[in-house]
């Protein structure tokens, strides 16, 4: 999100200029709508970008950790049809996880705004690290029939219940020394204990913040979105592949 610039507003938002378009934040809303869809929503990617263990301050779109996001904001666009597909990101009060596990609620508010808009629209939900973790614990929600969960912060005391018929997709670097590879993997066996159709990839030489084999990280975040966005259809590729396997994937 190089060049995004971002100015308080009397509404308690911000704006943040891309290029020649604007995107509005109004104050106090979840969701923000990156791309509206022409017709009648039929399903929705929302994108949760990461955060830390503890802080309260304000999450501003233009800090790292949301700016890491917008190559996949991007990969959900372009793999998915204007025409029916909403694309958005789940707006966070808080910089921090916190003891009310503040990202999960602004998660499941943004849910809530979106069946406002959309009704019954299926949603993939695709978040890094914190975020990651948001996705998983959301999972549950009705509206959620896919989760992208990139380089997941999973603690192994985590919920998996009510999962039956959600798939999940894990992506993690192997050189990941913020969290843990092995705990995404235990997630996953778990959840698939609780109902889910699960899987995970380790991306060989991956780090934490998705910069080494960035290319890859895209293009795999892509493929398995547009997969996710079926749930009418069996998963294929790679992606089916994962959630067969006893171990993760190595690619």
């Amino acid at each position: 999100m190089a060049g995004a610039r971002g100015r308080p507003e009397e509404a308690g938002g911000y704006v943040v200029t891309y290029g020649r378009g604007r995107v509005v934040e109004a104050g106090g809303s979840a969701l923000v709508v990156r791309r509206r869809p022409r017709e009648r929503t039929r399903a929705a990617v929302l994108v949760l970008h990461g955060g830390q263990e503890n802080g309260l301050r304000p999450a501003r779109p233009w800090q790292p950790a949301a700016l890491r996001m917008r190559p996949f904001v991007s990969a959900a666009a372009s793999v998915s049809s204007p025409r029916d597909v909403l694309i958005g990101q789940v707006r966070y009060r808080h910089q921090g996880w916190n003891d009310a596990a503040d990202p999960l609620q602004d998660t499941l508010r943004a849910l809530d705004e979106l069946r406002g808009v959309a009704g019954d629209a299926s949603v993939v939900l695709v978040g890094h690290s914190m975020g990651g973790r948001a996705a998983l614990r959301a999972a549950a929600d009705p509206s959620v029939h896919g989760v992208l969960a990139l380089a997941p912060w999973c603690p192994p005391g985590d919920p998996v219940d009510d999962l039956a018929g959600t798939r999940i997709v894990v992506l993690h670097g192997d050189r990941d020394r913020t969290t843990a590879p092995a705990d995404s993997a235990a997630y996953v066996r778990r959840a698939r204990s609780s109902g889910g159709q699960a899987g995970m990839v380790l991306l060989r030489g991956g780090d934490h913040a998705m910069l080494r084999r960035s290319r890859d990280w895209h293009r795999a975040s892509a493929a398995a979105i547009r997969r996710l966005l079926r749930p009418e259809r069996d998963l294929d590729g790679w992606t089916a592949e994962a959630c067969a396997s006893d171990e993760p994937l190595l690619r």
